[in-house]
């Protein structure tokens, strides 16, 4: 294969602009799937991903393409497009030389276009934007339109107009694809250097590589190392992404492909990692690479305790999928045993849960998402610990400072909703760095906020002020000093370790007193009363009380001396007393989640 005819690009898009529409079309228009492997979102093989309409996991395949009597082979490496997966974005986007850009022509550019787009220009791809959805009767092409040009600096004459539903402006794209995107550069006589972007899991032939070949050319049954650890396999199968697996004898440089070698676990395969060969290693890896960072932590217990152990083998076996989801046992005194799993974001946890619900059939608890967060002690300030739980928070008398995750958010949104939106970040802690008017109408914000207020109810807050119209996005930027306490809960002077959350001393009583209140709601009563506290180290900071269903045991008593009555309400009194030593309070499954909508 010439590497002159070779087309590496991916496609970059906020959630539901049309990105798995449009790969549908290009496989179509490329005859790479006969109509009786016609489907929607057909990139898509999760019941989850058809349902919610987005990208979880990413996919790559090949298409040729026929122009002017010159056979091209375009390799599409599609990227999922929630900010939860950035880190794969950044991979794949590394592994192409051009991107198409779809703006939707009814909605215009989102906030994760532009974090996509800036990730793809630090790349140096080339752009291809493509204006979707124009037939839609809602659409508003020229507004859009000025909208690009204005973000990217190209020409009008630049903007495909296209509909990926009815397949206009299909043909064009391709058209620009094999002229504007460049081919891929790279010495098919250097070691072997190829930068894996994905991996897959095969329950029969074990974990699947997907890699881009920058120098060098692999063969089958070669020797191949993993550059960053330093694991050697032989290469049992190589080949093409299709539809499906076409396995050839040799990959070549520019070109992308799959690596069988009878790997089993998933985190053996990292994506961003460099292939060389064991006997001919290259000198050094293709640069990027970095370790998946899980971002939020939350408890996940069977409802049954008696499950924990098929929880475990359920979890492993979502592992082998997802290679960025962390998690180690732990054990409640409120829930039993279960495990402390580790996330990109909440989507992923989001997805995790309903994965485990749907291929597993497990019932689950998930406590109160966190972050984490790093602890400085008094007696070695130089040595950090990591703070994933609250149950691991230190002594605040040994503790000389905490330090939370802060990320840079982006919103963009409507002019009208400015002030809600930055009420709701100022409330939630945000600093706004930067306001940026993309049009008259459309406003881009930039807010520096703690991780820890993102993960509560910002997003849902954030649709319900902006009737819809914001679209929200982040990354990372560092860890920052911060004056974070532990809050207890407290069932009868007894603490509930699943419900304490780090929070922020300044919000501290009024969480506290939402919790209490929202518990009092959510308990049912018992025969006895109930105190529910909220607590900051020895410190009652909020109370409210159930009181205790009433039986009336004076109604047998229906004359003679008013001792009698007293005797039979002191008798009611100690038994209600030894019943709350020995009751025991049922917490619903609810109230574990009850701390995330305080604000319903």
């Amino acid at each position: 294969m010439v590497m002159t005819t070779i087309r590496n690009f991916c496609i970059i898009a906020h959630i539901d602009h049309g990105k798995s529409t449009l790969a549908d079309r290009l496989l179509e228009n490329t005859q790479t799937i006969t109509d009786r492997e016609k489907k929607n979102q057909l990139l898509d093989d999760m019941d989850l991903e058809r349902e919610r309409g987005i990208t979880i996991k990413s996919h790559a395949i090949q298409m040729q393409y026929v122009e002017e009597g010159v056979s091209y082979t375009l390799n599409l490496i599609d990227t999922p497009g929630h900010v939860d997966f950035s880190y794969e974005v950044s991979r794949a986007i590394a592994a192409c030389e051009g991107a198409l850009l779809i703006v939707d022509a009814a909605q215009g550019i989102q906030a994760q276009t532009i974090s996509n787009l800036y990730l793809a220009l630090e790349h140096d791809l080339e752009i291809i934007p493509v204006l979707n959805k124009i037939d839609l009767p809602s659409a508003n092409v020229e507004e859009v339109k000025d909208q690009i040009i204005e973000l990217l600096g190209c020409e009008d004459s630049d903007i495909i107009l296209a509909s990926a539903k009815t397949g206009l402006g299909i043909q064009d794209i391709l058209r620009e694809i094999v002229k504007r995107i460049p081919a891929p550069e790279g010495d098919p006589d250097a070691p072997l250097q190829a930068l894996i972007f994905d991996s897959v899991y095969n329950p029969y032939r074990g974990i699947e590589a997907l890699y881009k070949v920058v120098n060098g050319t692999l063969k089958k049954g070669q020797q191949v190392m993993f550059m960053n650890t330093g694991n050697k396999y032989g290469a049992d199968e190589i080949g093409i992404l299709g539809l499906k697996q076409m396995p050839l004898k040799e990959i070549s440089t520019g070109n992308v492909g799959y690596l069988i070698s009878g790997i089993k676990e998933a985190k053996e395969v990292k994506v961003g990692d460099t292939i060389t060969l064991a006997e001919a290693p290259a000198s050094k890896a293709i640069a990027g690479f970095e370790n998946v960072k899980p971002m939020v932590f939350a408890g996940i217990y069977p409802v049954d305790t008696e499950e924990f152990e098929e929880l475990r083998a359920s979890l492993e076996k979502l592992q082998l999928n997802d290679a960025s989801l962390t998690f180690e046992p732990e054990s409640s005194v409120a829930l039993g045993f279960g495990f402390r799993c580790g996330f990109l974001g909440m989507l992923h946890m989001e997805i995790v849960q309903e994965r485990l619900e749907r291929e597993f059939n497990m019932t689950v608890i998930t406590t109160v998402p966190n972050v984490s967060y790093y602890a400085y002690m008094k007696k070695n300030p130089e040595q950090r610990v990591i703070v994933n739980n609250p149950s691991e928070f230190p002594d605040p008398t040994k503790l000389d400072h905490l330090e939370e995750p802060y990320i840079k958010a982006q919103i963009i949104t409507k002019s009208d909703y400015v002030g809600a939106v930055m009420n709701l970040a100022i409330e939630k802690r945000g600093q706004l760095t930067n306001q940026v008017y993309l049009t008259s109408e459309r406003v881009e914000m930039s807010f520096d906020m703690p991780l820890a207020e993102i993960v509560f109810d910002f997003y849902d807050r954030l649709k319900s002020i902006s009737r819809g119209y914001a679209s929200f996005d982040y990354h990372p930027t560092g860890y920052r000093e911060s004056d974070m306490v532990k809050v207890d809960v407290l069932l009868n002077a007894e603490p509930v370790d699943a419900l304490s959350a780090l929070i922020h001393s300044s919000s501290a009583y009024d969480i506290g007193k939402k919790i209490c209140e929202k518990l009092k709601e959510l308990i049912p009563r018992q025969q006895f009363m109930i105190a529910i506290q909220a607590a900051v180290g020895a410190k009652i900071i909020a109370r409210e009380t159930i009181s205790a269903l009433r039986k009336d045991v004076t109604a047998k008593c229906y004359g003679g001396d008013i001792s009698r009555k007293r005797k039979l309400l002191e008798k009611q009194k100690a038994g209600k007393k030894r019943m709350r030593q020995v009751g025991n309070v049922e917490i619903p499954q609810q109230a574990f989640l009850a701390v995330l909508k305080l604000n319903d």
